[in-house]
C-alpha cells in the first residue's frame, strides 16, 4: 500500500512538473533561481530611444501584433510589448486561450523572440520582425 501511494504521488509530481515546464523555455538566461529557492528574473531592457505610452495590457486592442509571453517574478506574463513596463503584462492565459504569441527569452547574452516555448525552434533577435504562432 505504501509504494502505490508513493508511485501515485510520483506519477502526480511527473505530471504536474511537465504541465508546468511546457509553459516556460528551457534556457531562458533571464531567468535564475537562487540557492534559497526564490526567482531572479531579468526583462529586456528599455531602448535609449523614448517609447511612447504603454498600452495597458487591460485594453483591448493593445497587443494587435500579439502576446509577448516572458517570465516575471511571479511567473508567466503576457504582454502588450517586449519591455514589460506597468500595466503592460497581465497573467498568462496560455494553455487556456489560443492566442498570437512570441516568447521572450534570453539566449547566449542576447535577448530574442520564439515562435514557440522553446528556444531551439524558430527565434529571432528583439531587433528583427516579430515572430508569433497562434497556440
Amino acid at each position: 500500500m505504501k509504494s502505490q501511494i508513493q508511485w501515485i504521488a510520483m506519477i502526480a509530481l511527473v505530471l504536474a512538473t511537465s504541465a508546468a515546464s511546457a509553459q516556460f523555455v528551457q534556457g531562458n538566461e533571464a531567468v535564475r533561481v537562487m540557492t534559497d529557492g526564490t526567482k531572479k528574473v531579468e526583462v529586456p531592457p528599455l531602448p535609449s530611444v523614448a517609447l511612447g505610452s504603454p498600452c495597458p495590457a487591460a485594453k483591448p486592442g493593445c497587443a494587435g501584433g500579439g502576446w509577448k509571453m516572458l517570465e516575471s517574478d511571479s511567473g508567466l506574463v503576457e504582454c502588450t510589448e517586449v519591455f514589460a513596463r506597468p500595466t503592460t503584462c497581465r497573467p498568462s492565459t496560455y494553455g487556456v486561450e489560443k492566442r498570437s504569441r512570441a516568447w521572450i527569452v534570453k539566449v547566449n547574452g542576447q535577448w530574442v523572440q520564439c515562435a514557440q516555448p522553446d528556444s531551439s525552434g524558430k527565434c529571432v533577435s528583439l531587433k528583427s520582425l516579430p515572430v508569433s504562432a497562434v497556440q
